[in-house]
């Protein structure tokens, strides 16, 4: 499966829409600060867990049991590896402790796994795809290298900490809609209730990019706070130059299914995540380092995304 450069910058436009659907809305304060907490407990709880159980209930890739460890394993390995890479990197680089540097290693060791990975996995492989489960599966572990090594080298909290935050809505859905899939129990389920389901999943990936507009209009509002001589080149530099290629490097050579090494490709591709903004944020860190880090490697992601997977397409398959 081949895709030219034009076809995959055509998947990643709607992604960018809806996120500047959010950004418009909060400058226009149709959707309010007040309101951000309220909605995120809706996603959070309700409509992207739904999104999960869906996917994840009719992935028939997800009864390999390849798949079932590859996903969630490489998912925490390499994230948390990034992680661990972008602070001894951060830290050769003259950033200290208080000055931005544990703020920089979380932000630029997590890619964009969720929202962002599952809407270009949807626009380039169709909404059936077994490789929307298996990439809310990977995602799993890269929740846990966020929970545990993550939150350890941003808040300096023990992995004890960590992992209590690790009980939520969308892992308790993914562990439902395994159970059901290996099972066989999903021909039992009432129709009535999979359709409320699938309606809530669709609703899910939409309002969580939005929202995700909304969190960065602040900073897009102050633009000269955006930009910063070390931080920003250098977490572009590892974001979408280094840390793609030992994506690819492992779905090249590690034995994993195709479908597996697909999650793997888009998941190269990636910009930072922009949950670490307010992540930074809760936990006292500097959401100015992670926003710097989230919109550059966001805005120069316009360019290099095709180019990655377009790449490891032609490379890995």
């Amino acid at each position: 499966m081949t895709f030219s450069y034009a076809q995959v910058l055509l998947s990643i436009v709607p992604v960018f829409g809806l996120v500047a659907i959010g950004v418009a809305f909060r400058g226009f304060k149709w959707i309010t600060p007040e309101a951000d907490a309220s909605i995120m407990r809706l996603v959070l709880n309700c409509l992207y867990p739904c999104l999960i159980f869906e996917n994840v209930l009719n992935n028939d890739a997800l009864r390999d049991p390849s798949n079932l460890i590859a996903a969630p394993t490489s998912g925490f390995a390499i994230m948390a590896a990034s992680i661990i890479a972008t602070y001894a990197i951060g830290r050769a680089l003259g950033l200290t402790v208080g000055n931005g540097l544990r703020t920089f290693a979380f932000a630029g060791g997590i890619n964009n796994y969720g929202y962002f990975a599952l809407a270009v996995c949807t626009a380039l492989f169709g909404q059936d795809s077994p490789t929307i489960g298996l990439t809310l599966v990977h995602s799993t572990g890269g929740e846990a290298a966020i929970w545990t090594v993550g939150i350890f080298v941003l808040a300096g909290l023990s992995l004890r900490e960590g992992w209590k935050k690790l009980l939520n809505g969308p892992v308790i859905a993914l562990v439902l809609g395994l159970f059901f899939n290996l099972t066989d129990l999903r021909a039992h389920l009432p129709q009535f209730l999979l359709e409320t389901i699938h309606r809530c999943g669709l609703c899910g990936l939409t309002i969580g990019i939005i929202l995700t507009g909304c969190t960065l209009y602040e900073y897009i509002a102050k633009p000269g706070t955006l930009l910063h001589a070390r931080v920003t080149p250098i977490a572009c530099f590892l974001r979408l130059g280094i840390y793609p290629f030992i994506f690819l490097l492992a779905a090249k050579f590690l034995p994993f299914t195709d479908d597996m090494k697909r999650v793997l490709i888009i998941q190269a591709a990636m910009p930072a995540g922009m949950f670490p903004i307010a992540v930074a944020r809760h936990y006292n860190g500097h959401p100015v380092t992670a926003a710097q880090i989230t919109i550059g490697t966001t805005v120069i992601g316009i360019v290099t995304i095709p180019l990655w997977i377009k790449f490891g397409m032609a490379w890995v398959l």
